[in-house]
């Protein structure tokens, strides 16, 4: 092998070391859950802020963000912020990692459950921003 390809190897070994493999292999759930309308999973992962909505306001108070996924997939955030803080400041660009439950629909999907279940029942979710964690 050649002084570039050792390198070139190397290099690659070193940016591999670098990615999350955990939030690449639930990127690929993600995915799967959406192309076969799969709901009521639990997943880690984390995406890139591309919209923040107005929060929903009917029944239980929620937070809701857009994130688009690595994979490209969009996915929808409804944090519930009568359980949990809501995430302060949160702007288009920012990178949010998510705990939760993945519930299927045409658009991508939502992500709920990111908090913790006061009953109980329900494995704890969490957003995290900024190294700081919503639950």
């Amino acid at each position: 092998m050649n002084v570039t390809m050792r390198l070139l190897f190397a290099l690659l070994i070193v940016l591999a070391g670098t990615l999350p493999l955990h939030s690449y292999a639930d990127d690929v759930r993600l995915q799967k859950a959406y192309q076969t309308q799969q709901s009521d999973l639990q997943i880690r992962g984390s995406g890139t802020v591309i919209k923040v909505l107005k929060d929903d306001i009917k029944g239980s108070q929620h937070q809701r963000f857009i994130l688009k996924l690595d994979s490209g997939q969009t996915l929808l955030v409804a944090h519930n912020i009568d359980l949990a803080p809501r995430i302060p400041n949160l702007r288009r660009g920012d990178t949010v990692e998510f705990y939760g439950e993945y519930e299927w629909n045409n658009k991508g999907g939502v992500m709920h459950w990111t908090h913790h279940d006061p009953r109980g029942r329900h494995p704890h979710g969490w957003l995290k921003h900024h190294d700081v964690t919503y639950d």
